[in-house]
């Protein structure tokens, strides 16, 4: 019996590459969209070794994910200022620092999977 491995990702017409593990294998793909994306993975139960494997690499590819888009959001950051934004650009910063937190979160997940 096989499960499904669901992402759901959104990016910004920009070339990534995802990688997972189909029997006990590494594939990875590159593809470019530029909204919505939503994909499956098939998995076999009872294999935990695999989804260890896809977790750990889930983990590190959010971390990665998530600190692209810092990086934009800090752009932004001073976009909003040029433009007289003072408080949209505030907010922009809290949801960076929350980000930040968040990959915290994850990057301590990814130590306690060994």
């Amino acid at each position: 019996m096989n499960n499904e491995h669901e992402c759901h990702h959104h990016h910004d017409n920009t070339p990534h590459t995802h990688e997972h593990y189909h029997d006990g294998i590494a594939h990875t793909h590159t593809h470019v969209h530029d909204d919505d994306h939503h994909h499956t993975h098939e998995m076999l139960d009872g294999d935990e070794s695999k989804e260890e494997k896809t977790l750990k690499i889930l983990l590190s590819h959010w971390v990665e994910h998530n600190k692209s888009h810092e990086e934009g959001f800090a752009e932004w950051v001073d976009k909003a200022k040029n433009m007289g934004k003072v408080e949209t650009s505030q907010f922009i910063e809290k949801a960076i620092g929350f980000m930040k937190q968040a990959d915290n979160m994850l990057e301590e997940a990814e130590k306690h999977m060994e």
